[in-house]
């Protein structure tokens, strides 16, 4: 089903006439393709739904590469980012690369779906924004961090899965909960893995979000449950290297207050919904998609 997604991507790239881009391209590791298999689910595998697909999966990408840049990161899904192959200068110009052809080909699928796109792609950048913001200091707003992984990750997932409803004519609605919902818990997952999955599972040393400056939801669980002390040491370790008994007293203290068992199940209860709205709308296999999202482990 992803293969002509697959393909309509390498057009694209290909209608570049650039060398150059092809073979970065070629070096981007392809991911889950979470969005694209939306797209096909809700919408089937026409022409429009494919283009709409590919063209979500390389603004997808294009948002990666700034990423990496921005977190200095060099490893990406267990492989070499961009950056650290060939520079940041590089990976911030292929990304824009990207997002360019792909707005390109948006303005010809559909007005109703460039506007669903265009309006999440502006959310995703704004919560590049303010997740830089947020990194500067230890964040204690559980709210702030929300709103913050709705804009940079759920707003294009609820995008894709809305923008396949009207392409396939159902009901928008439901399919923009359902991917709102699957969006952010796909983040809360990736923040719970962050901390509990080894270095070899993840692609990047464990609890690497926290060193680099990250407080994610179950940092800001665990601050809400610990004594002043706690409180002062859990800060203290706010993005700086962690040492193997800094990781065995920050997990030590989640297992204790139980901030891994009610993270998980707040995840469970987004995605439980989800499936509860696709049951109502018949759409088993969005069921299965959101439930393999909370029984992953990478």
């Amino acid at each position: 089903m992803l293969e002509a997604v697959e393909r309509k991507i390498a057009q694209y790239i290909a209608e570049l006439e650039d060398p150059d881009a092809v073979a970065l391209y070629r070096r981007l590791p392809a991911g889950k393709r979470l969005r694209a298999r939306l797209i096909l689910t809700i919408a089937g595998t026409g022409l429009p739904a494919v283009e709409t697909a590919a063209v979500v999966e390389m603004i997808h990408a294009a948002s990666l590469l700034h990423d990496d840049v921005i977190d200095d990161a060099f490893v990406r899904r267990g492989e070499a980012s961009i950056n650290a192959l060939y520079g940041n200068k590089t990976a911030i110009m292929f990304g824009d690369v990207l997002y360019s052809k792909a707005f390109h080909e948006l303005v010809d699928i559909d007005r109703r779906i460039a506007r669903v796109i265009s309006r999440a792609v502006v959310q995703l950048s704004l919560g590049e924004r303010r997740d830089v913001l947020l990194g500067e200091r230890f964040n204690p707003d559980r709210e702030a961090y929300l709103g913050m992984i709705y804009q940079k990750t759920a707003s294009l997932i609820e995008a894709a899965s809305e923008a396949a409803a009207l392409l396939a004519g159902k009901r928008p609605e439901p399919y923009r909960i359902y991917g709102r919902n699957l969006g952010i818990a796909f983040q809360m997952i990736d923040d719970l893995l962050d901390i509990t999955q080894p270095s070899e599972v993840l692609g990047k040393p464990a609890m690497h979000d926290y060193e680099e400056g990250k407080t994610t939801l179950p940092y800001i669980t665990l601050y809400e449950h610990l004594d002043e002390a706690g409180r002062a040491k859990l800060v203290a370790l706010h993005g700086r290297r962690l040492r193997p008994e800094d990781q065995a007293w920050i997990l030590a203290k989640m297992q204790a207050h139980g901030v891994l068992e009610r993270y998980y199940a707040e995840a469970r209860e987004l995605v439980e919904e989800a499936m509860a709205l696709m049951e109502q709308e018949g759409e088993p296999n969005l069921e299965a998609i959101a439930r393999k999202m909370i029984e992953r482990n990478y």
